[in-house]
């Protein structure tokens, strides 16, 4: 399929889940984080979900790698489709942006090299470990910036789609898991 129709079809089925079943399948998201092999890193970069777009709420994982004393490192827009990436602390506020997004108005800057691991806000995936996002090109931007070696775990509420993405481009960034609330896919 290509990446605009999934996007349509995926942003509906999201729409389609309640509030409460939303809430469920998140915490079984993070209960899954525990299954991956990750936790000798020290720097965890993840996105702060869109209410609105019923995302993946990612409080529960933040919640987990504190817990686990690790360093939470969250985004913010910085330019047409460039982000910087910012410490999460006890004193850190936020605002929303334009799209919704809650941002850290302002913090302690980490630089990309220093992450380790990236969990992704998508819409779709394949079982190739190729996705789909809403379109902008901010995560590819930034994981070309991030390490070879930087995890990147994807996020979603429903499982791969079975035929590949066909309009695969190759700045297109794939994953090296998906996380959802039936499985954990490995790429």
């Amino acid at each position: 399929m290509l990446k605009h129709e999934l996007r349509k079809k995926y942003k509906n089925l999201r729409a389609g889940i309640s509030p409460s079943q939303a809430s469920d399948f998140s915490l079984i998201l993070a209960n899954h984080v525990l299954q991956i092999p990750i936790w000798d890193f020290f720097y965890y970069h993840i996105f702060l979900s869109i209410e609105e777009q019923n995302e993946v709420d990612t409080l529960p994982i933040i919640t987990l790698l504190q817990g686990k004393d690790k360093n939470v490192v969250v985004p913010k827009v910085s330019g047409e489709n460039s982000m910087d990436n910012y410490l999460l602390t006890d004193g850190t506020a936020f605002r929303k942006n334009k799209w919704g997004i809650p941002e850290p108005v302002d913090g302690i800057m980490v630089p990309e090299e220093k992450i380790d691991v990236v969990f992704i806000p998508l819409l779709a995936f394949d079982a190739l470990g190729n996705r789909v996002g809403y379109g902008k090109g901010f995560y590819d931007v930034f994981l070309d910036k991030c390490r070879k070696d930087t995890l990147k775990i994807g996020l979603s509420f429903f499982g791969a789609e079975e035929e590949p993405i066909t309009d695969v481009h190759e700045n297109d960034v794939k994953l090296d898991y998906c996380i959802t609330p039936e499985k954990v896919y490995a790429f």
